[in-house]
């Protein structure tokens, strides 16, 4: 049985000078990645909607709002600028059987805190390092998505434990801090089934938020259960079950994430590289698709296949980007699927919203014991009026695990999100800053973010 305390050691033990240069370099391309993703989601009205509530009362603190000149307290600053990198769901997975949270969740929350403490680029890398491995040995071990629960139930543990690192607090504050997060802030799966709406895109962010506020509650001296995980009612009790962790120094779970290609939920990404290869080779019509059938993996039939809720009546972002239909029916439409994909004007087009209804999605027992293998396979049929049938099968896609992004490929992703918002010369400030960011303070970092 899992105990709070072994969490609490854990967090202090973690240390720059101890953490392999693969996993540097690793914790370094999800640090750009987020970055780019979340100065691509300034202008979107979801995220405008955290800014005005964040900035409501004040524009001061310690820590930058990402994008603007006003600043706030580190829990709010962790709202906001964490609703940045999730939003238009482009942002890393971390691939468990039962679950699939996205660790990029807390890198935020670690940048606020490191900046509020003053700390430098070995620091921040140490508390990322710390979210990281223990989102992912939650992830893999203690899955609550079938017990109803959201994946960000686990994002509030990690991000606490991210907070409370960034701060330097020791076992017993840090054992605090857990309690506190653990025991208030569960979230329900219900943000993910039935009509998906906006807060889709935000409740991870209200989770980091909430990890960074218990750390700051605990460094004041409060008092939680320190029993969290294995006391009577506890988190194993009520929302996970019994499971054990592996937490290991050197924060290795970090090669267990995927870099997303395109803007789509993380299950989609191999069927969506395989319909824009297949409609690029065989040079396919979309007027002239009969049918499009995908047979995938038990996880995404269930959360985009309309395993928990109709995935064919889209008229959103947050609708579209949770719909195999709409994905694979705009990927083949227009070889790519970025975020012009998701504007409200190409979303309600009549040739998409045509072809995602000639979509049909089945689950194959073989290709879920295959992702539970590691793979996340996709076997695609595209049928044209005519009779003529196509066909194609991806293992991954480019950007998950067993074929990750190299840094010019992270680089290039960083580059062509933000170029519509900083000069060349100011993007190159930015990933030289996160490729050496041992050598700099946390300060210098977001200062390139206003």
């Amino acid at each position: 049985m899992a105990e709070t305390q072994t969490f609490a050691e854990f967090v202090p033990a973690v240390e720059y000078d101890a953490l392999p240069d693969d996993v540097v370099d690793e914790l370094k391309k999800r640090v750009l990645d987020s970055l780019g993703i979340a100065v691509a989601a300034l202008d979107a009205e979801t995220t405008d909607t955290v800014f005005s509530t964040v900035t409501e009362y004040g524009r001061d603190g310690p820590c930058r709002l990402w994008g603007h000149r006003a600043r706030a307290s580190p829990d709010e600053a962790t709202m906001h600028n964490t609703s940045l990198v999730r939003y238009l769901d482009f942002m890393d997975s971390f691939l468990a059987p039962g679950e699939t949270p996205h660790p990029s969740d807390n890198i935020a929350a670690a940048i606020a805190c490191t900046e509020d403490a003053g700390g430098t680029g070995k620091d921040l890398l140490e508390a990322i390092g710390v979210a990281y491995e223990v989102q992912g040995e939650l992830a893999w071990n203690a899955p609550v998505r079938d017990r109803g629960w959201d994946h960000v139930t686990h994002t509030v543990i990690s991000s606490a434990c991210a907070a409370g690192k960034a701060y330097g607090l020791d076992p017993d504050a840090m054992a605090n801090a857990i309690g506190i997060a653990g025991t208030a802030h569960n979230a329900l799966r219900v943000t993910r089934t039935g009509g998906i709406n906006e807060w889709k895109g935000v409740a991870s962010a209200n989770a980091a938020r909430n990890g960074v506020y218990s750390v700051r509650l605990a460094r004041h001296g409060m008092d939680g259960p320190t029993n969290l995980f294995e006391g009577q009612k506890g988190w194993q009790q009520v929302i996970s079950g019994d499971f054990e962790v592996d937490l290991d120094p050197t924060c290795e779970r970090v090669f267990d994430t995927m870099t997303k290609r395109y803007v789509a939920e993380t299950y989609a990404q191999s069927a969506v590289e395989g319909i824009i290869q297949l409609a690029e080779s065989e040079d396919i019509d979309p007027a002239q698709v009969e049918r499009i059938h995908l047979d995938t993996f038990a996880g995404a039939k269930l959360i985009i296949g309309g395993g928990e809720g109709s995935r064919y009546e889209v008229e959103t972002k947050a609708q579209a980007d949770h719909s195999l239909p709409y994905m694979l029916a705009a990927a083949l439409a227009d070889r790519e699927l970025g975020i012009d994909a998701y504007d409200r004007d190409r979303i309600r087009r009549e040739d998409v919203q045509t072809l995602l209804r000639t979509v049909e999605v089945s689950e194959d027992e073989a290709l879920t014991t295959r992702f539970e293998n590691g793979e996340m396979p996709a076997l695609l049929h595209v049928t044209l009026k005519d009779g003529t049938t196509y066909e194609i099968e991806k293992s991954g896609f480019q950007g998950h695990p067993t074929d990750p992004m190299g840094w010019e490929q992270v680089e290039a992703k960083f580059h062509d999100l933000t170029q519509g918002w900083y000069d060349e010369d100011h993007r190159n400030d930015i990933v030289e800053t996160v490729l050496q960011l041992e050598q700099h303070d946390v300060d210098e970092l977001v200062a390139l973010l206003k």
